[in-house]
C-alpha cells in the first residue's frame, strides 16, 4: 500500500479540507486529490464526500482511519529501527496546530542546525505516548499528565513545557463576540462545543475539571469532521462557541469573522508538559528544554490549572 497516499488521507481527514492538507504536506492541492483518488482505487471504496465546505469522511473512511494511523506508526518504527548514528530529535505533539507545535517551530527557527522530526502519532491518550517515550520510539512528547508524580514510571520525567491560556472562539453572531475579555463565569449557560473529546484521555480529564470548577456546559456531542468543519459551524452560529489555546494556530476565511477572546480572572490554562525519559542522551533535548525555559512568559494575573497539574 502506498504510504504517501495513506499519510495524505490521514492529514486530509484531520484538516477537513484538501487545500489545508496540501498546505500541511507542502504539496499542491492537485497532488492531494491524486493521492487520495489513488488510495480509493486501491481500496475500492470512497473515503471522502466532497462538499462546498470541505471533505467529510464516509463510513468507509471512518472505518479505515484508525488502521491508516497504525500503518504510519509501523512505518515510523521501522525507519527508527535502522537510522544510524545521530538521528533527528523526534518530538510528538497531539496536533500540529496547537501551541507546542508552534513552540517547536520557534525552536527550530532559532536552531536551524538541529535536525528535528515533529510527529503526531500517539493520539489515543497520554499512556500510549509515555510508552513510546520509554521505548525510545520518540524522544519526548507534549502532554497534559493527569497523574500524581508517584504514579509514573521512575524513568519518566514530567516538567514544565508550554502553558496555553484558554480563549473563546466565536462567530460574529454569538452574544459574547463583542467582548474584549471574558471571565470563566461569564461563559456559564453558553454552549461550548468541543468535538473530539475522547473519554479516558488527558484532555477529557482537563475539560471535565474545568467544567466542574466554573459550572460550564461543554458539549462533545457529534463526530469531529476536522478543524475546517468546526470553524464553518462557528461562523454560521449564534449560540455555539468553542475553546482554543492562545498559542494555537488556526486559519479561516476572512468572511467567517471569527473572534478570539481571552478568558481571565482567572485565566484557565491547558498545561502541555514536556514528557521525556530521564537518561535520554540526545544532545538536542537539552537545547529544547533550555529554549522552552527561556521562551516561557511570566504569568500575568490569576491562573487556573486542574488539580492534578499543580503538583
Amino acid at each position: 500500500m502506498d504510504l504517501e497516499g495513506v499519510r495524505t488521507f490521514v492529514v486530509t481527514a484531520e484538516q477537513g479540507r484538501f487545500q489545508e492538507a496540501a498546505y500541511e504536506l507542502s504539496i499542491s492541492q492537485q497532488a492531494v486529490s491524486k493521492r487520495v483518488a489513488g488510495l480509493e482505487r486501491r481500496l475500492g471504496v470512497q473515503l471522502f464526500t466532497r462538499t462546498a465546505r470541505g471533505a467529510r469522511l464516509t463510513l468507509d473512511g471512518q472505518a479505515f482511519l484508525p488502521h491508516a494511523r497504525d500503518l504510519l506508526r509501523a512505518a515510523e518504527r521501522a525507519e527508527a529501527s535502522v537510522r544510524p548514528g545521530e538521528r533527528a530529535l523526534r518530538v510528538d505533539v497531539l496536533n500540529r496546530s496547537i501551541a507546542p507545535a508552534v513552540a517547536l517551530q520557534g525552536f527550530y527557527e532559532e536552531n536551524p542546525g538541529i535536525e528535528l522530526d515533529v510527529v503526531s502519532l500517539y493520539t489515543s491518550g497520554v499512556d500510549r505516548a509515555i510508552e513510546a517515550v520509554r521505548s525510545g520510539e520518540i524522544d519526548a512528547t507534549f502532554r497534559a499528565v493527569p497523574y500524581p508524580p508517584g504514579a509514573l514510571p521512575a524513568d519518566i520525567v514530567v516538567e514544565a513545557g508550554v502553558d496555553s491560556p484558554v480563549q473563546l472562539l466565536a462567530g460574529p453572531r454569538h452574544p459574547l463576540a463583542r467582548a474584549d475579555t471574558l471571565t470563566p463565569r461569564r461563559l456559564r449557560g453558553h454552549r461550548l462545543w468541543i468535538p473530539g473529546i475522547v473519554p479516558g484521555t488527558e484532555w477529557a480529564a482537563y475539560y471535565d475539571e474545568l467544567a466542574e470548577a466554573f459550572g460550564l456546559r461543554i458539549d462533545a456531542i457529534g463526530p469531529h469532521f476536522g478543524t475546517a468543519a468546526l470553524l464553518d459551524t462557528l461562523a454560521d452560529s449564534d449560540d455555539v462557541a468553542t475553546l482554543v489555546g492562545a498559542g494555537d494556530r488556526y486559519v479561516w476565511p476572512a468572511g467567517h469573522g471569527l473572534r478570539r477572546i481571552p478568558v481571565r480572572d482567572p485565566a484557565p490554562v491547558y498545561p502541555h508538559a514536556l514528557v521525556r525519559r530521564r537518561n535520554n542522551p540526545h544532545p538536542a533535548l537539552g537545547a529544547l528544554r533550555a529554549y522552552l525555559a527561556a521562551a516561557r512568559p511570566e504569568a500575568e494575573g490569576e491562573r487556573w490549572k486542574p488539580g492534578w497539574s499543580r503538583t
